[in-house]
């Protein structure tokens, strides 16, 4: 943990000609980047694999229909339709677990006291939206700063929300099968992306700017890596 704080603060005085007295706050937004560059790859191997398992789902749908009756040549006819295009029933998901470790790492060091005396402008990064609701209001100096990044998370999660109900309207969760819970969880699902404007309103400020980072990071990096697609977001909340 100390490594990865003594980075931040390098940055920081890396940045300080630059953003002055902000310059903390600037390096948690570049380390949150250089992270979230670093798992990219991860990324891309997510993205092939939920590309793969939509590719067959038509194929699994057709499988279930007809040994609806029969789990056990069910199972049978999914192992060997899996061997056959090359695709893991895991693909995707062990990515996703991989990058949580990082998340939890960053989100605990830019939670914790070491972010203390550092501001993005007027609000203290190791303070509270409550916090900035007690020294001026919505209003004052540091509940504008607040304002913004409401503003930001609030466009990228409309940005979410809208591209998860296309995808799912081309291609239902259900796939012409019975699915229990399928049609509850296709009307939650997209509105998960407005959860980060609630984990901003409660986290430090530190970590709300890491939230927001990766969360537009998220937005973005998806939006290229499924261009053209139909494949629904997971139900992972994004880091």
């Amino acid at each position: 943990m100390s490594v990865f704080a003594s980075l931040v603060e390098r940055l920081a005085d890396l940045l300080q000609p630059l953003f002055s007295t902000t310059a903390t706050a600037a390096a948690i937004v570049l380390f949150t980047a250089v992270v979230r560059l670093a798992i990219h790859p991860l990324s891309r191997a997510s993205a092939r694999g939920q590309k793969a398992r939509t590719r067959i789902a038509p194929q699994l749908a057709e499988l279930r229909r007809k040994h609806a009756k029969n789990p056990e040549r069910l199972r049978k006819e999914i192992t060997e339709l899996h061997a056959r295009e090359k695709v893991s029933p895991f693909a995707g998901i062990l990515p996703s677990l991989l990058q949580a470790p990082a998340f939890l790492l960053m989100y605990h060091l830019f939670s914790g006291d070491r972010m203390a005396g550092h501001t993005l402008f007027a609000a203290p990064l190791g303070d509270h939206w409550a916090d900035a609701l007690g020294h001026g209001g919505v209003f004052g100096p540091a509940g504008q700063v607040y304002l913004v990044l409401f503003a930001l998370v609030a466009g990228v999660a409309t940005f979410s929300y809208r591209r998860t109900k296309r995808q799912l309207a081309e291609q239902p969760l259900d796939l012409g099968q019975p699915t229990p819970g399928a049609g509850a969880i296709a009307k939650v699902m997209p509105l998960l992306s407005f959860a980060t404007l609630v984990t901003v309103a409660v986290v430090p400020l530190a970590a709300a700017l890491y939230v927001v980072t990766s969360t537009t990071w998220t937005a973005v990096e998806r939006a290229l890596l499924f261009r053209g697609e139909g494949t629904p977001e997971p139900l992972a909340t994004r880091a």
